[in-house]
């Protein structure tokens, strides 16, 4: 049976249509009450019928030393974000959803413009106003209607929610978080059906942190691996809120937000009381030590964009063996 209920009180979700709890206000999570298949992954979802495909999934893992690199950016969009979307859209899909909202001017908004071009979804992308460059492209080479929003983050936010359009939204949508389970799927199956001590996670809304958290649990309940790994979450020093609440310090957010992690934004997150459940450490890099990780992953050959970056920077500054390092964004998207 599937259910999904909410994650603070336990109410059950009573529509499509309510994203938020009614009781508490709290964010709705879809419940496992059945095996990992390990057979057929995609049996894993049986809420979905018919996913409809770009090819996500199954991204190499590289070892490297006594660690692995998991290159989540090899996804078709070149993020991580197509594990939720094609989990997402291909359930909106089968409801009968035609037209949507979704509020992203990075990653996710390009996902989603994607994985609702093969669905036939007509996207409506809500950016901020001052948004550009390679990703605002692609949310626009996918036929996805790009509208600019006056203000605030939050009121980019406010404007997709309020648009008339179904509000897909990658944050509030638990199909969305629960479609990233595969990424810790993936890593079990690559690295010798085995969890790793550690996984770092460049963590900004939290979907990413919550979806691989609930792939290993899953892993765990099912009685395929013996313990959970510790999941490092990776923060900059302009955004790092789950780490101030994780390290109880005082943390203000910036007005604008300038770093060159330019798809870890959230300053406020909605999930964070979730977020801070998941995490074993929560590591803070600079600038400066984001751009000398981003170098020396060039050097390797994996070029990715500077978001992503922070977790080999976290590493260097943590530095433990048999780990897994999350890739989760292409380079070719901010070069």
């Amino acid at each position: 049976m599937f259910r999904e209920i909410c994650a603070i009180c336990g109410k059950e979700r009573e529509s499509l249509y309510e994203l938020k709890c009614k009781k508490c206000g709290g964010p709705f999570e879809i419940i496992l009450d059945f095996e990992y298949n390990d057979k057929d992954k995609l049996a894993n979802f049986p809420y979905i019928k018919n996913f409809i495909s770009l090819g996500e999934g199954n991204t190499p893992t590289i070892r490297r030393g006594k660690n692995w690199f998991k290159l989540d950016f090899l996804n078709p969009t070149g993020s991580y974000k197509d594990r939720g979307s094609v989990t997402l859209i291909s359930y909106l899909a089968e409801k009968g959803i035609k037209e949507i909202a979704e509020d992203s001017s990075g990653n996710a908004g390009s996902s989603i413009a994607a994985y609702s071009a093969a669905a036939g979804i007509k996207a409506h992308i809500y950016v901020p106003e001052n948004a550009k460059g390679n990703k605002v492209k692609q949310i626009e080479a996918y036929g996805a209607e790009l509208i600019k929003v006056k203000g605030s983050r939050e009121d980019v936010t406010k404007a997709a929610e309020s648009s008339g359009y179904y509000f897909a939204s990658h944050v509030l949508q638990p199909q969305f978080r629960d479609g990233i389970r595969t990424l810790a799927y993936e890593i079990f199956s690559d690295i010798g059906r085995k969890a790793p001590d550690y996984v770092f996670l460049p963590v900004s809304a939290g979907t990413l942190l919550l979806g691989v958290h609930k792939g290993f649990s899953h892993l765990l309940n099912s009685g395929f691996i013996d313990e959970m790994p510790k999941i490092i979450a990776v923060q900059t020093t302009q955004v790092m809120p789950l780490c101030a609440k994780f390290k109880k310090i005082n943390y203000n957010p910036p007005e604008k937000v300038t770093s060159i992690a330019d798809a870890l934004v959230s300053t406020k997150p909605f999930l964070l009381d979730q977020m801070i459940k998941a995490i074993n450490e929560c590591i803070v890099v600079s600038d400066e030590e984001i751009i000398e990780a981003w170098k020396d992953l060039a050097k390797m050959g994996i070029l990715v964009e500077y978001s992503s970056a922070t977790v080999y920077a976290a590493y260097k500054k943590f530095k433990a063996e048999n780990s897994v390092l999350v890739l989760t964004g292409s380079g070719l998207k901010t070069i």
